[in-house]
């Protein structure tokens, strides 16, 4: 059997899984979609539901660790190995042997960097120079699992998080079709974090990531102007990054840290030209939203509201 052709069971909940999954079935036999249900009352979007009944592939919902379990034990999968991508439930070993060559998971970063629910956030915020997707097979500890193969990612100056979503999604899916097949064949073997990192080049010391809270939005003035100009980027999609512009509430999209010294939280205007003292150094504004309003470019804003500033 061509290794492409056998079937995959896929787990996976969120935006990312949607996209992946929309990837992989044009490459793998879907056996089963393992996802969340659609909450009733619930009126946005469920995104690997969603992609998966257009796709008339079989669904089986889950809501909880428990409930994967049973599912998974009442299914008798006929495949050897499953993909997980942004799931958003615990797996229990019972799960992971249920599979006999286990269950491959996708994840944003050069592991053991950025362990935990959002490596690719992180990533932009600590202003490293390259990122990347780890091939893991999945273990009872966070992000510990011995790796399959990794893609690296150099990060560009100005890369945001939704643009860095879409590549390393591409990413990830070049590198499910090249390694699965090979794995499943028997060509390659795993090997721990720590190994791969020293072979590499790169930090063998763990890393971790967080869920972000609305509280990350608001920008504090306190910090340097090169972190919050690394914030704005990495919470473009959400928290988003606000602040208060003359009594107005303003979503920050776009901005550059430059030199200068004043007091943290004041105002540098020169022209059309607007900024923000830092703890080191001055954020220049380029873009904005104002409540209620479009997006803007600063020069708009100062002509609209430059007189309550």
């Amino acid at each position: 059997m061509n290794a492409l052709a056998e079937p995959v069971v896929f787990f996976g909940t969120g935006p990312v899984a949607a996209a992946s999954l929309e990837l992989l079935a044009k490459d793998f036999t879907i056996e089963a979609v393992i996802t969340k249900p659609r909450a009733e009352g619930h009126r946005g979007d469920v995104p690997v539901l969603e992609v998966a009944e257009r796709l008339e592939l079989p669904v089986i919902e889950v809501v909880n660790k428990k409930s994967v379990s049973d599912a998974v034990a009442k299914a008798k999968f006929k495949t050897r190995l499953s993909i997980l991508i942004d799931f958003g439930i615990i797996i229990t070993q019972d799960v992971i042997d249920s599979f006999p060559l286990g269950i491959v998971n996708s994840h944003f970063s050069l592991l053991p960097q950025w362990r935990g629910a959002d490596p690719i956030t992180f990533s932009i915020l600590s202003g490293q120079a390259k990122t990347g997707v780890s091939l893991m097979l999945l273990t009872a500890g966070m992000d510990e699992g011995p790796l399959l193969g990794i893609g690296e990612y150099d990060l560009p100056a100005d890369i945001t998080t939704p643009k860095l979503t879409e590549d390393l999604i591409q990413l990830s899916y070049a590198l499910l079709c090249d390694i699965v097949p090979k794995y499943i064949a028997g060509d390659i073997k795993s090997a721990p974090q720590e190994k791969v990192a020293s072979i590499v080049g790169y930090s063998a010391e763990p890393t971790y990531s967080r869920k972000l809270t609305k509280e990350d939005s608001i920008l504090d003035w306190n910090k340097p102007a090169a972190q919050l100009e690394r914030e704005i980027r990495a919470y473009a999609d959400w928290p988003k990054s606000r602040c208060v512009l003359g009594g107005h509430a303003v979503i920050i999209t776009a901005a550059r840290a430059e030199d200068g010294e004043g007091t943290p939280g004041t105002l540098w205007q020169q022209d059309k030209r607007l900024g923000i003292y830092c703890a080191k150094g001055i954020l220049m504004l380029d873009r904005l939203k104002p409540a209620g309003k479009g997006e803007m470019p600063i020069a708009a804003f100062l002509n609209g509201y430059g007189k309550d500033l």
